[in-house]
Parts: structure tokens; C-alpha cells; sequence
């Protein structure tokens, strides 16, 4: 193998594994809010919307692995948690949010597309 194809292989490698950390749906939309400003759990999950507990605690946790997310928690009484982003979560924000923005200005375009590829395959049958 030719050296600028192994480094393609080896950026190609590296990206796979990297955005299979960083891709999901729960991710990005996290991320999205964090956004806005530091968040606490309840918060969090009620302008995410329909995830559940358990998979926001667990995107968190992911996000706070990975160094996109920042936990502190507040010694009061009940103790208080809020998170915010990194400066890599603010970086990692950058495209996220190019990527929700043309989603919402591309999703009549992908419903189109979507309905004629239905409508191909069912007409096909």
C-alpha cells in the first residue's frame, strides 16, 4: 500500500471510531442545548424532549468521557448538578449546529425525496 493511501486508511480508521463516539442522536441534540448555556438534569431533559432518564444519564456520562461535557455539582441540600460544555464541547458545537441548521433547511427536501423513493418502491411491487 501506497504511504498517502495507508494515512487515508489510517484518517478513515480514526474518523469511523471518533464519530461512532460523538454522532448519535442523543448526542448531537445534547449538545444543542448545552449550547445555550449550563443546564441541570430536569432542564436538560425537558428542552431535549423524548429521551429518557436513562439515556440522557448515559449520553452525559458518554459526553463527559469523551471531554465534551463538564459535570459540577453544588454542595447544597438537595446537592445540585448542572452541566456545561467543554471548550471542546463548544468547539464540537460548531458542527453541530451547521448540521442542525441544514437539516431544518433541507427536511421538505428529504421528505420529498423520501416519499418518491416509497413511492417508487411500493409501485415497483
Amino acid at each position: 500500500m501506497a504511504p498517502d493511501q495507508q494515512t487515508e486508511t489510517d484518517h478513515c480508521i480514526l474518523i469511523g471510531r471518533m464519530l461512532s463516539q460523538v454522532t448519535g442522536k442523543w448526542t448531537m441534540l445534547v449538545v444543542r442545548v448545552l449550547g445555550r448555556g449550563p443546564s441541570r438534569f430536569n432542564a436538560l431533559r425537558r428542552e431535549v424532549g423524548e429521551i429518557s432518564q436513562k439515556v440522557l444519564a448515559s449520553t452525559l456520562r458518554d459526553l463527559e468521557g469523551n471531554g465534551f461535557v463538564v459535570r459540577t455539582v453544588t454542595p447544597t441540600k438537595p446537592p445540585q448538578v448542572e452541566y456545561a460544555l467543554t471548550d471542546l464541547g463548544r468547539d464540537f458545537l460548531v458542527p453541530v449546529r451547521s448540521l442542525a441548521e441544514w437539516v431544518v433547511n433541507n427536511a421538505a427536501r428529504i421528505e420529498t425525496a423520501r416519499s418518491a423513493y416509497l413511492e417508487q418502491e411500493t409501485g415497483d411491487k
